[in-house]
């Protein structure tokens, strides 16, 4: 193929891409402005729903593009998600703290797995509710169905359930709180280490003021990082032949270490360099949540939601579960630490 031949197929396939990019661009803009109408819904959440409501209706030459934009706008904003927190906040929180973080992530995430293979959920199911509710909801859950072969339905399902869920808390744990008698600090620490989404962690903490917001959200992100170690984990077991049940691929041998799970690390550095920029930490921020939004939109395209409704109970018993458990955990490693 001459040089000239190679551009003008690199110029047929940019064309081609163009009308699911300029879809998933819409449909982000669209979930931002219902989540700006009503602030009580994430963005995040809005996407996947309008994907699921719209997918239907999407012209056959958008698809390619769609599923492009998909895959590469979700690793960009796991990427971004390094930018969130750097070591040395990490290491402010204490050993104990940090060592609470890790022993919930780890309970919570084997734990979902087992608990949902005891009521029967499907294993590609069990483990995107064991990512979101362990580590960061709907952006954990995007990050592991990229290294697996889970069906949208899934994906779908646990970003619904994370929603709910989370949401429920909000109103729960400042009031569990309360009747525990815990400081803001403590209680921003077991909101930060319990509830799945950021957003939801602010909401949970907002009540007791400033103070319980600031450990809420370190404590969080400290459990985001673990996200990298957590995706790395499944993609070598899938590589070995070993990995999570639902965790299987299509054939095609996945990474050692996937590389935008590399670039997360790295950003994560960068940050704690502390040569980052405040206005640039903030823009990465939103454009990673634009990201996101894009990615959950395309995902929920995909979605029959028929098939989505016949499996509804079960996950929701497993949200249920999992939520429990997490919440259970996490006050008990956290009261070890003293941090409670």
């Amino acid at each position: 193929m001459t040089k000239q031949e190679s551009i003008v197929d690199g110029s047929a396939r940019w064309r081609a891409l163009v009308p699911g990019v300029a879809v998933a661009t819409a449909g982000t803009a669209v979930a931002f402005g219902m989540s700006l109408l009503w602030p009580v819904l994430s963005a995040l959440t809005v996407a996947v729903v309008l994907g699921v409501a719209v997918g239907r209706w999407i012209p056959e030459r958008a698809r390619e593009g769609l599923a492009w934009a998909t895959k590469r706008f979700l690793r960009v904003g796991v990427v971004l998600l390094g930018l969130q927190l750097g070591l040395g906040e990490v290491l402010e929180l204490g050993p104990g703290v940090v060592a609470a973080v890790v022993v919930t992530v780890l309970v919570a995430f084997f734990g979902t797995l087992g608990m949902g293979r005891l009521i029967g959920v499907s294993p590609g199911l069990r483990l995107l509710v064991a990512t979101g509710f362990s580590i960061c909801g709907a952006s954990a859950i995007a990050a592991m169905d990229s290294v697996t072969d889970s069906d949208k339905e899934d994906v779908a399902t646990g970003v619904t359930l994370v929603t709910l869920y989370g949401s429920g808390a909000i109103a729960v744990v400042p009031l569990l709180g309360q009747w525990l008698g815990m400081v803001p600090e403590q209680l921003g620490a077991w909101a930060g280490v319990s509830i799945h989404e950021v957003a939801q962690v602010v909401a949970a903490a907002s009540p007791a003021g400033a103070a319980a917001v600031a450990v809420a959200v370190v404590v969080k992100l400290t459990r985001v990082v673990l996200l990298a170690p957590m995706v790395a984990g499944v993609s070598m077991a899938n590589r070995r032949g070993n990995g999570p049940a639902g965790a299987a691929t299509t054939g095609k041998r996945p990474p050692l270490i996937p590389l935008f799970v590399v670039a997360f690390l790295v950003m994560m550095l960068v940050r704690s360099t502390g040569a980052v920029p405040s206005v640039l930490l903030s823009v990465s921020d939103v454009v990673g949540t634009l990201l996101f939004a894009a990615a959950l939109f395309g995902l929920g395209t995909g979605v029959n939601l028929g098939s989505l409704l016949r499996t509804g109970r079960r996950g929701l018993a497993l949200g249920a579960l999992s939520t429990l458990l997490v919440a259970v955990v996490g006050y008990t490693a956290l009261a070890a630490a003293g941090a409670v």
